[in-house]
């Protein structure tokens, strides 16, 4: 990105107003070579790592973080699999020409028709979540006449990330099972053992592997590493008891990028390193080989390759204060979207930066909220930002950082038509998903 000589940005060669003019707002920008940039130093980074110690590693794009066709493409052609976590998802990748091969399947409460569209199409894996799910998926596979690739999808007791709803290692959650103990019968199996031990016993499965997410916007890789550590204890008891050493261990995804500034990513090369190290040194005290590996980057990757792009519309200074406080004014600057494209300010406020595009000013800057048009007080798309004072009416303002879960949560709230994403690179933009229209909301109600 950069400015030009009037204040407006451009964003990969093509400046805000045309994406404007061309696309209307509120639009989500994506830059392709970002995208595929991030995609690549991910790989190469945990490749060589990985090799440096001696074993393999898979990168899969989380792509419930934002999946179109083109994305799961580009994605492939930068030699990563693709993660998905829904019919829906598997049904884009597949559009897109994944192999099924190199696709995972996630979710805590698949369908069978979920399941039973993984086998048609030769998903490379199923990624277990419960123990009545195994059976479910045994069934299905002695019905199809098919061996069914399965992980086990462990909580490791780590916990780790930005909020407690994206921390998802520890046992009060729904997803996977956990290493831990939890029972008074004495000598008893852990969740994550007993589901191991079931899989064998079922000829229709192959126990691929196992598998851990602790988390997301984690920027502290040590949670990493000890939920490493656990995963390869479990692997190791497992081996000690059945005599079966599975050959793959996931370490999920929740790598943690920037949102505002002076915030430091995680650096994959260093993450890479620390983890290679960490995971060697375990399997040398357990004297166990390595496992192949696999990771699960998704926000890393497309989140900072993408922003918002809106139109300021009603601009409402506010004072607030009072009871004791001195008082202050904050600027409520108001957007053509809000809540129905961005969802993560009001479910688990979350921090973005954001800023006027389309011009300079030389007003002072002042404090501001960025909110949404929606019929919600909580209706927040940046909690507080200094913008210039002369913002008004008809202004380009930009939220940074959110290629990751803004379309892939946004809602038609208030019936407010869902963006179109839109992706650019070299000067050009090309629309990658459209924006909705009111045929097709009224298309869907039958009256």
């Amino acid at each position: 990105m950069r400015r030009a000589d009037d204040g407006a940005l451009e964003v990969a060669g093509v400046g805000v107003a045309e994406l404007a003019a061309d696309h209307g707002t509120p639009s989500y920008i994506v830059d392709e070579a970002d995208f595929r940039a991030r995609a690549r130093a991910y790989r190469i980074a945990f490749e060589a790592a990985f090799a440096a110690v001696g074993t393999g590693v898979d990168v899969y794009y989380a792509g419930k973080a934002l999946l179109t066709v083109a994305v799961a493409r580009w994605a492939r052609e930068e030699g990563l699999r693709v993660d998905t976590a829904s019919g829906g998802e598997l049904a884009v990748a597949l559009r897109a020409g994944v192999p099924g091969s190199e696709i995972g399947l996630h979710g805590n409460n698949k369908s069978d028709t979920e399941i039973g569209r993984a086998f048609d199409n030769g998903v490379g894996r199923i990624i277990v979540d419960s123990l009545a799910e195994i059976d479910r998926i045994a069934d299905l596979a002695v019905e199809r006449g098919v061996v069914a690739p399965v992980m086990v999808r462990v909580t490791t007791g780590v916990h780790a990330g930005g909020h407690e709803y994206i921390s998802t290692a520890h046992e009060d959650q729904k997803f996977g099972l956990s290493v831990n103990l939890a029972s008074a019968v004495p000598d008893a199996d852990s969740p994550a053992m007993t589901a191991l031990l079931r899989i064998l016993e079922r000829p229709s499965l192959k126990l691929l592997g196992i598998h851990s997410h602790i988390g997301s916007q984690i920027l502290d890789p040590d949670g990493f590493e000890a939920a490493a550590a656990a995963v390869l204890e479990l692997r190791a008891a497992l081996a000690a008891r059945t005599g079966v050493l599975v050959e793959e261990v996931d370490l999920g995804g929740g790598y943690g990028i920037a949102y505002l500034p002076g915030e430091v990513a995680l650096d994959p090369e260093r993450v890479a390193k620390d983890i290679a190290s960490s995971v060697a040194d375990v399997a040398a005290r357990l004297g166990t080989p390595l496992p192949r590996f696999s990771i699960e980057p998704g926000r890393a990757i497309v989140g900072p390759a993408g922003m918002t792009l809106y139109s300021v519309g009603t601009v409402k200074p506010v004072t607030v204060g009072g009871d004791g406080e001195e008082p202050f004014t904050r600027l409520y600057v108001s957007v053509d979207g809000g809540m129905s494209d961005n969802i993560r300010p009001a479910l688990y406020g979350a921090d973005y930066h954001a800023e006027i595009v389309g011009r300079s000013s030389d007003a002072a800057p002042v404090l501001a909220r960025v909110v949404g048009k929606h019929c919600e007080s909580g209706d927040i798309v940046v909690h507080q930002v200094m913008l210039p004072g002369d913002v008004r009416a008809g202004d380009l303002l930009a939220v940074a950082a959110t290629g990751a879960y803004g379309r892939s949560m946004a809602s038609n709230y208030n019936l407010l038509l869902r963006p179109p994403v839109v992706a650019v690179r070299d000067g050009a933009s090309r629309v990658l998903v459209r924006r909705e229209t009111e045929e097709d909301l009224l298309g869907l109600d039958q009256g």
